[in-house]
């Protein structure tokens, strides 16, 4: 796992080659993966995670139900990070993303400004229905990147400074969104993630329930306006 930013690729390669199949993940499995990064889960603890939990799975004698979700590996994700805190707190995997260029200049350029693009078309479609707060809400993050992108700034060796900035942005972008989304579509999500978490709540702590709905809704949200995410995560 040398790319630290093919966060959700490699989660979802280590969980299909767990469970044996390839398996298409879900919206809740991705807001999920979401939180874990939001939390600054490592992905060696979620790797751990998911092995152990496919390894207590393959020992029960009867298996009734099969492991179709990352939520069922939950629990033991949120226990190898806590032991890989305790060992190593970070700092050895933290020097080693700094000292390893991850992307090319070139590379995270072409996404910035592609974003900016997108924010800039979507602006004009806003405008045109009369959304004109968050037309304008677009164009500024759309210039925003565009000036990250302008900058003399050595991202190549700063990729947590460039990430930082980006996450800002990426904040500010889910707020315009949620401003400007409608009650009902809220309303809507909500009732979509309540559904969804019915049968894994059990798995789950309360600070990741609440974690997870958020990440889910800010998902469905981008998918609505069909907005870009901006972190180099996505890239």
């Amino acid at each position: 796992m040398e790319n630290y930013f093919n966060y959700f690729t490699e989660i979802e390669e280590c969980f299909q080659r767990a469970r044996g199949a390839t398996t298409l993940l879900s919206t809740l499995d991705w807001a999920l993966i979401e939180s874990w990064k939001e939390a600054g889960i490592p992905l060696e603890a979620v790797a751990t995670g998911i092995e152990r939990t496919f390894e207590k799975y393959h020992k029960r004698p009867q298996r009734f139900r099969k492991v179709n979700s990352l939520t069922y590996c939950s629990q033991e994700v949120l226990r190898a990070a806590d032991e890989a805190g305790r060992v190593e707190a970070g700092g050895a995997r933290e020097r080693k993303r700094q000292d390893e260029p991850l992307f090319e200049k070139s590379d995270l350029i072409g996404f910035l400004e592609r974003n900016a693009a997108i924010l800039e078309s979507a602006a004009k479609l806003q405008e045109a229905e009369g959304q004109s707060v968050l037309a304008q809400d677009f164009v500024e993050i759309a210039k925003s990147l565009t000036g990250v992108a302008a900058s003399d700034t050595d991202w190549e060796t700063d990729m947590e400074g460039l990430e930082r900035q980006l996450t800002a942005l990426e904040d500010k972008l889910t707020a315009s969104l949620t401003r400007a989304a409608p009650v009902e579509l809220l309303t809507n999500f909500r009732a979509e993630i309540d559904r969804a978490l019915v049968p894994y709540r059990r798995n789950l702590g309360s600070g990741e329930i609440g974690s997870l709905e958020r990440q889910f809704i800010k998902k469905r949200l981008f998918e609505h306006y069909n907005i870009p995410r901006l972190s180099l995560f996505y890239m």
